[in-house]
């Protein structure tokens, strides 16, 4: 089984996973702009196991349907490395795409959430699944 890892900009933090990604998808939403820094949150989710080493600050935040997340940042860097949703952590986590060592093989984005807040110049894939607000 193919492990993936990625890391913060100091390389602190790292997150390891296993098996190809459950899905690849961008959040336009304005929160996910916001932490990103940029237009949209493009992120992998992976099925546990996986292993983070290093120490990590964490951010809870509720979405518009309710579910909460709790965000993992590097507190020397800043960056947002991964997040899981609160109930379903054994389900999935997700990873910024940005942050793996290697990008070479993962998917482009099948899904695009929030899309109704999507930049006009932000162009998807035209197969990937569109979603106006969180599908919930």
């Amino acid at each position: 089984m193919e492990t993936r890892s990625a890391a913060c900009s100091c390389g602190q933090l790292r997150i390891e996973v296993r098996g190809e990604p459950r899905g690849v998808g961008v959040c336009h939403c304005l929160a996910c702009q916001r932490r990103t820094g940029s237009a949209f949150a493009a992120l992998a989710s992976f099925t546990p196991p996986y292993q983070v080493t290093g120490e990590a600050t964490e951010y809870v935040r509720q979405g518009d349907q309710g579910a909460r997340f709790r965000f993992r940042f590097c507190p020397t860097c800043g960056t947002n490395l991964f997040h899981t949703e609160e109930g379903f952590e054994a389900r999935s986590v997700s990873v910024a795409l940005g942050a793996f060592d290697d990008q070479a093989d993962l998917p482009p984005p099948q899904v695009s959430v929030y899309d109704s807040r999507r930049h006009p110049w932000v162009q998807l894939s035209p197969d990937a699944q569109v979603f106006d607000r969180d599908p919930g």
